[in-house]
């Protein structure tokens, strides 16, 4: 009894601190992520994690088709989980309905640690622009993997050199400014509304499905730039072809350290950097949960899985079950707040 009190105190704990970072929120999201949170502690409380985990394979939805960002870090970090816990990981895509049905799969799915979802920040974004099949509670956080910092690219066609050229060339000439995504929700789409509110320059969104349109109209001048992974665009950076005038993070990229932060080039506070993590259902036993953790924890040390990350344009970055929590909460009252200020709909 003793040992469930102390477990029940550090759940109340951990809500009331996030509470206390965010003060009293009207934003049912983040409420509803609060929860979730509780709910990480209530497995800590009553769960009873399997001592012979894992006598099987374990399944890794990714609820994005094959290829993307996150199927790249999923499969670079899941062989050498596989690897450390000497079983087999199966990595399978289940697309579509922007990532609801993978994230509904895995939120119906037994919570016995063999079932586990592999997200992007837009999970934290979705529920504002969608009405999803699950509640934030049905899933709890393990641990972030990576960051995923974007590049701010712009067209050679496009006058400026520097983030303050830009922004003043989109005064000068309004309504000539448009930039490119992924489509409604991505990361690019939630840094391109964010420095156009916060700047006060108008600027068109234009989604796209795929990264290859993006760079044929943004050579081409049809579009002026794009928030976006070092991979597709930095080699025609290389070419003169385009121009790499930014980066989100709170640093320079190792490999391109003349290439100002949004703080340097002179946006204090601009600092928006996508993730990557892992998510089981609700009610996986907080042994398991906290297991991963540490083995994830010491992956993204590994040599070889950090050179193979940042080639991918990603940072390897664990956290514990309760900052990855934090973490989405912070990030969901981040977008719906851009989302609402830019009255941003799906459609």
């Amino acid at each position: 009894m003793g040992k469930r009190l102390l477990a029940q105190r550090s759940c109340l704990t951990t809500s009331g601190q996030i509470m206390q970072l965010f003060g009293s929120h009207r934003f049912v999201w983040v409420a509803l992520m609060l929860m979730a949170a509780v709910s990480l502690c209530t497995t800590q409380a009553y769960g009873q994690g399997s001592a012979d985990w894992p006598n099987k394979a374990i399944k890794v939805i990714v609820p994005y088709p094959p290829g993307a960002a996150t199927d790249t870090i999923t499969r670079i970090m899941m062989e050498r989980l596989a690897a450390r816990l000497a079983q087999n990981i199966i990595v399978e895509n289940k697309g579509g309905a922007n990532s609801a049905v993978g994230t509904a799969f895995v939120a119906r799915a037994e919570p016995d640690g063999y079932t586990l979802l592999s997200v992007l920040a837009a999970y934290a974004v979705n529920p504002h622009l969608h009405k999803m099949p699950y509640q934030p509670d049905d899933l709890i956080p393990i641990t972030k993997m990576a960051d995923l910092p974007n590049f701010l690219f712009v067209s050679h066609r496009v006058p400026a050199n520097t983030l303050a050229e830009l922004l003043e060339y989109g005064r000068q000439h309004p309504g000539k400014l448009n930039y490119a995504s992924s489509g409604t929700g991505s990361s690019a789409h939630m840094l391109g509304a964010s420095l156009s509110q916060r700047s006060g320059v108008p600027m068109q969104h234009v989604p796209y499905k795929g990264s290859a349109l993006v760079l044929t109209d943004i050579l081409s001048g049809e579009v002026s730039f794009v928030f976006s992974s070092m991979v597709v665009f930095m080699p025609h950076v290389k070419e003169g072809r385009l121009k790499a005038i930014a980066i989100s993070s709170p640093q320079r990229w190792p490999t391109e350290p003349n290439t100002p932060t949004m703080e340097d080039a002179g946006f204090p506070g601009f600092n928006m950097v996508s993730w990557a993590g892992l998510l089981a259902p609700k009610g996986t036993p907080r042994a398991i949960v906290e297991r991963i953790a540490r083995e994830i924890a010491l992956i993204v040390q590994e040599p070889e899985v950090r050179e193979k990350l940042m080639k991918n344009g990603l940072i390897p970055e664990s956290s514990t079950p309760e900052e990855f929590a934090a973490l989405i909460a912070r990030d969901s009252a981040m977008y719906g707040e851009i989302i609402r200020a830019g009255k941003i709909s799906a459609e």
